[in-house]
């Protein structure tokens, strides 16, 4: 990694759907894991895997913590500045 990319972070941005997921989560186990999961995204937003068989639009990507049992699904802009999450399973 070049020094003037390393420490960067993608900017995390939720849709509309997405966003209503999060407000209804209230466990804070729950939230820190997803906090977690978001963090590992923002940091290499190529960690998840591409979701086969998408081919509008930008490609979907899935990171799934086994661990701490979340489910992102997620676009990343095409800057790789932004990552915008479509989906939460928490």
């Amino acid at each position: 990694m070049s020094p003037q990319h390393r420490g960067r972070r993608a900017r995390i941005a939720f849709s509309d759907a997405a966003a209503k997921q999060l407000e209804a989560i209230t466990d804070e186990a729950e939230l820190h894991a997803l906090d977690r999961a978001l963090v590992v995204i923002s940091v290499d937003p190529e960690v998840g895997e591409p979701i086969p068989d998408n081919t509008a639009g930008p490609q979907l990507r899935q990171y799934t913590d086994e661990i701490e049992h979340v489910r992102v699904l997620y676009f990343v802009t095409a800057l790789r500045t932004v990552v915008v999450v479509a989906y939460i399973e928490v």
